[in-house]
């Protein structure tokens, strides 16, 4: 069988043997089947996997899940589709799942450019959060990043007119071509003049609690859909 080239492309991860504690385990094995999406080639009704009809957020690249659980414990009219690829993430976000009793978050464990490109319709998408994407901060690695030009294009047509893609990064020249890329997208349009204002849902991570009392820099950058397009 030929491969598909034109379904090919570079990834924006590496998948790293972290190791998966007991209790994520136990969590996995137990709520997973609950909880999780299988990936699949054919397009996903969403409303299905909820069991509702609500305002649709995805997260690409959840980590470890506790800012995941926070912000759906604290909106629980909005339903969250989790995307991450490293196994005890996904473990440790299904243990908050269960400990909080949160009933709006679906998992995937998979690729976000293929979920995107095979599962999600076009004009579902309320909202979009990328929180501390992987820099890949060597000037080589910068191809791997994952906002580029092409895969925005790709997302925003995921997204219903008026909704919103919120970026948030701790490196100062990924912040600029993130808000260099989504400017040039004719789709979109600044909420702010450049750097937006952290959100209230969004969480602080311990790890950016630590970086902003050393002094280092967190970068917001939200940008909507537009209506007239």
């Amino acid at each position: 069988m030929t491969e598909d080239l034109s379904k090919r492309h570079i990834r924006s991860f590496v998948l790293r043997q972290g190791r998966t504690s007991p209790g994520q385990q136990r969590a996995i094995d137990t709520w997973l089947p609950h909880f999780g999406i299988p990936y699949a080639t054919h397009p996903l009704d969403l409303d299905q996997a909820f069991g509702r009809h609500a305002a649709k957020i995805m997260e690409i690249g959840f980590g470890m899940g506790d800012s995941t659980a926070t912000i759906a414990q604290a909106h629980p009219e909005i339903d969250y589709l989790a995307l991450e690829v490293h196994t005890p993430g996904v473990g440790n976000l299904l243990k908050l799942i269960d400990a909080r009793q949160l009933g709006n978050i679906r998992i995937m464990q998979h690729d976000a450019v293929e979920v995107l490109r095979d599962m999600i319709a076009d004009n579902t998408l309320d909202g979009v959060h990328i929180f501390f994407p992987d820099p890949w901060h060597k000037a080589r690695h910068n191809k791997r990043r994952l906002i580029q030009a092409p895969f925005i294009a790709k997302l925003v047509q995921k997204i219903k007119p008026g909704g919103y893609i919120h970026v948030a990064t701790d490196w100062q020249d990924y912040a600029e071509q993130v808000l260099r890329v989504l400017s040039e997208d004719l789709l979109l349009e600044n909420t702010a003049a450049n750097y937006a204002p952290r959100p209230a849902y969004r969480p602080l991570t311990k790890f950016e609690q630590r970086g902003l009392r050393l002094g280092h820099g967190v970068w917001d950058l939200v940008f909507r859909r537009k209506e007239n397009f």
